[in-house]
């Protein structure tokens, strides 16, 4: 015995306390079914039953989002178990106990069939039947038809939401862990509201076995209470239809309250206040409303006929109300004590003081777009430009220049504009309040609002009311909001210009963050072997091609074994990409992807060797060779774009300067890689050729 205890003990203590409730729970469920058990029992069992069901409920109102609730499909289906195995148990016990007195099955039967019906078996009859009507035809099965709903319309607007998603990462709006979760919270809306339209078919299916069930005990009552006990026809009727009243109503309450706890969790709008919050924030909170209401009651009061006590002491329940609400709204704000105006200062002598270097970023935005980069309101936009810097230094490899932030009453209210030392770069409208959906390029339908282009990107898209994002998001749109808009745009145009950012003092900076690492080949490097402009023009030859510096080491290293021989930028940086070749086509092709890329004719090729050799610049090219030349790389880039490979052209080492400048200003996303710089283990497949036709 003792040893049974231990492993017992031992069994408890590997799998928790938490994990045994849930299958014990379940095993003295089934065991009701099974096993008779006494009245004292069923009281406690049936008690639990209402105890656990008014828990459920307040869990529900109390919830933000229906995700804190998630358990519910299968709380819902172990509520349903526990009343049928209750029902169950009931039943055994009425039918073997019943001809002793209505006292058989226990006293909350007993309570449920008498006190709550008056003991008069019609009126329990009549009552019963109406609160299965009520959770059957009414609450249970709105629930259910806006659980499938809400499945269908979570299902379908998955991608866009995905999108969004990938937008904010990509535009360094969130971090990758907090991607993660945000689409981990989306398929578990997917699941929960799945689970909830199926779980509502186990609350409607136990309405109809309660009614079955009563009926069931009414005639198997009668027929135990006349034919094996001998009772007389009527007081068979009567005790055993009131024990099957009691019986069903004990368990039909219970049903009810779980229902209401469903239609409650899948019918909330809204995850910033639970339901009762909601209740009292929306119902109660126009005071001109609750005086309107007031009138209109009191006005019913004074008719003769009605009760007029009760009307006007509500009318003027609700006009108190109004007034406090009124009150509270009005509260004396204390006027500000006028300041005499200081005395003008005598003009001061023009100073250096006065001489403002330009900001090397700037962001003007319209009056109605102060409140999103206002620090003292906790401005959205200003936390997104935070995220953009530090995911543009993650991803590119220095830090730029900080964005200065500045209101400009000479732009529409709604308008921004981007500066680049002082030159804009980028303009675009928001909308605060409103949001942004964007047309991928295959969306299911049109919604309403003002059609206008996304301002990074170009493509179409409609400014919405905040009301129509779960409609969008189901046709398939992406929605951002105003500032998610604007942080994009810059996000873009900062990765576009990132050249242009990394002056020498961002060159020196980053020299001085690799001196803490690696200070003898900083100091090898700079001054001794090139200069800082040298090592600048490099770096920034590598970012107008989108070549990040993340890998500074190779780099500098690159560098530094090639400055004895060489100083000039456009050979370094020929050098250096050679040396970053592996990380470029990886870049291009992820993986061990075979590189499917576009190639010249030999014979075009030999007509740009000759025109490299007449001036290093391309200025030997034949203005129809060049024509030529750009029209045939457009349809291949074209083609390679629609069959989703990247437009990549491979050259000889000595023409990809010359053709990666020439062809940049046509055909913005194409990459032009030497053939030195494709490592060794990659398998090439040539897709196009370009100057066939030359």
């Amino acid at each position: 015995m003792a040893d049974a205890s231990l492993v017992m003990r031992d069994f408890v203590a590997r799998f928790g306390q938490r994990q045994m409730a849930g299958p014990v729970l379940i095993m003295l469920i089934l065991a009701m079914m099974v096993l008779p058990l006494p009245a004292f029992i069923l009281d406690l069992f049936f008690t639990f039953n209402i105890a656990i069901s008014v828990i459920v409920m307040l869990v529900a109102m109390s919830v933000i989002k229906p995700l804190d609730f998630s358990v519910f499909p299968s709380v819902l289906l172990v509520t349903t178990l526990l009343r049928l195995s209750l029902n169950v148990a009931s039943t055994r016990v009425v039918l073997l106990e019943g001809h002793t007195g209505p006292g058989a099955a226990g006293q909350v039967i007993e309570a449920f069939g008498h006190f709550l019906v008056g003991g008069n078996y019609t009126v329990g009859i009549v009552v019963f039947t109406i609160l299965v009507v009520i959770n059957f035809v009414v609450i249970t099965k709105g629930a259910g038809r806006v659980a499938e709903v809400a499945a269908r319309f979570t299902l379908d607007a998955m991608p866009g939401k995905q999108m969004a998603i990938d937008a904010d990462l990509n535009a360094g709006l969130i971090a990758e862990d907090e991607a993660r979760k945000r689409r981990a919270t989306i398929a578990q809306e997917a699941d929960f509201f799945g689970s909830m339209d199926g779980a509502s078919k186990f609350v409607r299916g136990d309405a109809i076995a309660g009614i079955l069930i009563m009926l069931i005990n009414v005639i198997g009552g009668l027929i135990v209470g006349v034919l094996q006990h001998s009772m007389d026809f009527g007081a068979a009727a009567k005790t055993y239809t009131l024990l099957a009243i009691g019986d069903g109503l004990v368990a039909q309450i219970p049903a009810l309250i779980i229902s209401i706890a469903a239609g409650m969790v899948v019918t909330r709008v809204g995850d910033n206040e639970d339901v009762s919050q909601q209740f009292v924030s929306q119902l109660f909170r126009n005071p001109k409303l609750l005086y309107l209401t007031a009138a209109i009651v009191g006005f019913l009061g004074l008719i003769p006929g009605m009760p007029n006590f009760v009307f006007l002491l509500l009318a003027s329940a609700i006009a108190a109300m109004a007034w406090q609400l009124d009150k509270r709204e009005h509260v004396a704000v204390p006027e500000p004590i006028a300041v005499a105006p200081a005395a003008p200062r005598e003009a001061q002598e023009a100073s250096w003081n006065d001489v403002t270097p330009l900001d090397v970023l700037g962001l003007e935005v319209g009056y109605r777009l102060i409140p999103l980069v206002d620090k003292s309101q906790d401005g959205e936009l200003l936390r997104r430009i935070r995220g953009i810097r530090k995911k543009f230094a993650q991803e590119v490899g220095f830090l730029v220049s900080p964005v200065h932030i500045r209101d400009n009453l000479e732009l529409k209210p709604n308008a921004y504009k981007i500066l680049l030392k002082g030159v804009e770069i980028g303009q675009g409208e928001a909308f605060p309040g409103n949001l942004l959906a964007i047309n991928p390029g295959r969306v299911a339908g049109q919604v309403p609002g003002t059609v206008t282009k996304d301002p990074a990107f170009g493509l179409p898209a409609v400014w919405i009311d905040p009301a129509l994002r779960e409609q969008a998001q189901a046709y398939g749109y992406t929605v951002v909001d105003a500032s998610t808009v604007t942080a994009t745009h810059l996000n873009h145009l900062i990765l576009a210009h990132s050249a242009e950012l990394l002056g020498r003092q961002e060159t020196q900076a980053l020299l001085d963050h690799l001196a803490k690492e690696m200070p003898k080949l900083v100091e090898e490097l700079v001054p001794k072997a090139l200069s800082l402009g040298v090592v600048q023009k490099v770096l920034r030859n590598l970012l107008e091609e989108g070549v990040p510096l993340r890998d500074m080491r190779t780099i500098i290293e690159t560098l530094a074994d090639m400055a004895p021989r060489y100083q000039d930028s456009e050979v370094l940086t020929a050098q250096v990409r050679t040396a970053l070749g592996r990380s470029i086509v990886q870049e291009l092709y992820p993986g061990g992807a075979e590189m499917q890329i576009i190639s010249l004719d030999p014979q075009l090729e030999r007509l740009l060797m000759q025109a490299v050799g007449a001036g290093g610049d391309g200025s030997g090219i034949e203005p129809g060779l060049a024509d030529t030349l750009v029209r045939e790389a457009v349809a291949a880039a074209q083609h390679q774009e629609e069959v989703g490979l990247p437009t990549v052209l491979l050259v000889p080492g000595n023409l990809r300067t010359l053709l990666s400048r020439f062809l940049r200003r046509s055909i913005p996303q194409l990459k032009v890689l030497a053939h030195a710089e494709v490592p060794e283990s990659r398998v090439i497949k040539v897709t196009s050729i370009i100057g066939q036709r030359v």
